[in-house]
């Protein structure tokens, strides 16, 4: 298949440095809503990218469950491939695709393990067969067939069908506290507008990048 000649204008406006606030969060939210006001599909999703001790990088696409001022919230298997990569280095990279917004936020920054008041607090928000699977699956793990998680979730199921299911020790969270967000707006004739915001002590600094 040639995809060399897909391609699209990006028309939908451009972003304007007197539009800018002082705190990126202000305009992360308000893009955040946006995205959500125009029923984009998981809104929330974002792809994490890792390094491995190897220095081979690596992304997958998670849930944003938690933001404010100390950083980006998600959750996840302590035991899977992102946890182990993130042990032996924090510095993470977090990208929201809001494709048909012709829209983008990069975010850089260091993961911290989250408390555990705060993962059991999240853990029992989570629907009852959410919390279930997070028992049955061994991120990351090589398995033989699906049938063998279907099984264990079924099994599970019934033994915790009368009461509260515990917080399983290997599973958990992260908080990115962010030193730079980077916003990108699609322009047209791929003239696009990019400012990135980089922390510098208590402000941030804020600077045009070319397209």
């Amino acid at each position: 298949m040639d995809v060399a000649h897909l391609r699209r204008e990006y028309t939908r406006g451009g972003l304007h440095r007197d539009d800018l606030p002082v705190d990126p969060l202000l305009l992360f939210e308000k893009w955040l809503a946006q995205a959500c006001e125009a029923k984009l599909p998981d809104p929330t999703a974002m792809s994490v990218a890792t390094v491995s001790p190897e220095g081979r990088p690596f992304q997958r696409i998670v849930l944003l469950k938690h933001y404010d001022a100390k950083g980006f919230v998600f959750y996840t298997n302590l035991g899977s491939r992102k946890a182990q990569h993130i042990a032996a280095n924090q510095h993470v990279s977090l990208l929201f695709p809001w494709h048909n917004l012709d829209r983008q936020v990069h975010v850089t920054g260091v993961a911290e393990a989250l408390s555990p008041l705060e993962v059991v607090k999240y853990f029992h928000s989570r629907p009852k067969d959410s919390q279930i699977a997070a028992w049955v699956s061994q991120q990351s793990t090589r398995i033989s067939a699906r049938g063998l998680l279907e099984a264990k979730f079924m099994e599970l199921k019934q033994k915790f069908a009368n009461g509260e299911v515990p917080l399983p020790s290997f599973w958990g969270g992260y908080r990115v506290n962010f030193d730079s967000i980077e916003f990108w707006q699609g322009g047209e004739h791929r003239l696009h507008d990019r400012f990135l915001y980089s922390r510098s002590g208590e402000h941030w600094h804020i600077d045009r990048l070319a397209p």
